[in-house]
């Protein structure tokens, strides 16, 4: 970890010393399970006077997750570690090379029940200057970076329910509707950063049925 990254987001380095050295936080999802394959998700802070971070929006013709709003992430390959992976994955997915990542840390791993995945979370700051766009187009459809005073605002917040009885954190901002594990992440890491602002939790907004084709939550 770089100096200026720790200059950056200093409340965010020790939350995340933290939930390292405790295994867990009660602001990040569940714990791992037995999960049959091994995943990590790479949450990208761009280190700028107005940070954001970085989603993608999975192509609408995949079978798991189409058209949801995603980190850039994928399964871990044998011999690989979950920073790897996550690297790997967004290098693939939005063409941000490997190097222009200062890894932070990682996040407790967390069991995805539907799509049987423990998933790694890692944390890293950019500087926001390299030119992501969707590059494994048949994965990704499109790249949302999305600014963390919009994501914190009390407007774009909402309660994610289905009929099936799940109830989680969601952002909302226009057609961008951001839910499930993705939606957990993010709203355990703008907490741990000292971000998060109180929002009205009673406020329930029903997943798009855009969304009912695969049930998968994440």
């Amino acid at each position: 970890m770089s100096s200026s990254a720790e200059r950056a987001l200093p409340p965010l380095v020790r939350a995340l010393a933290s939930a390292l050295d405790t295994g867990s936080d009660r602001r990040l999802p569940g714990r791992a399970g037995p999960g049959t394959r091994s995943a990590a998700v790479l949450v990208m802070i761009s280190d700028s006077d107005r940070p954001d971070i970085t989603f993608t929006e999975r192509a609408h013709t995949l079978h798991h997750h189409p058209g949801q709003i995603s980190l850039p992430g994928g399964a871990v390959d044998p011999g690989e570690t979950a920073v790897h992976t996550a690297l790997r994955e967004a290098e693939e997915e939005i063409g941000l090379p490997p190097t222009s990542v200062d890894v932070l840390g990682t996040l407790p791993t967390a069991h995805v029940t539907v799509s049987r995945f423990d998933v790694t979370s890692v944390v890293g700051v950019w500087d926001g200057r390299w030119p992501i766009a969707a590059v494994g187009v048949h994965e990704v459809a499109d790249v949302h970076r999305i600014a963390v005073d919009a994501l914190v605002d009390p407007a774009n917040r909402a309660t994610a329910t289905l009929g099936s009885g799940y109830r989680g954190p969601a952002f909302v901002l226009g057609e961008v509707f951001i839910w499930g594990f993705t939606a957990q992440v993010v709203d355990g890491v703008l907490d741990l950063a000292g971000w998060a602002v109180p929002w009205d939790r009673r406020r329930e907004l029903a997943v798009p049925r855009r969304f009912h084709r695969d049930r998968a939550v994440g």
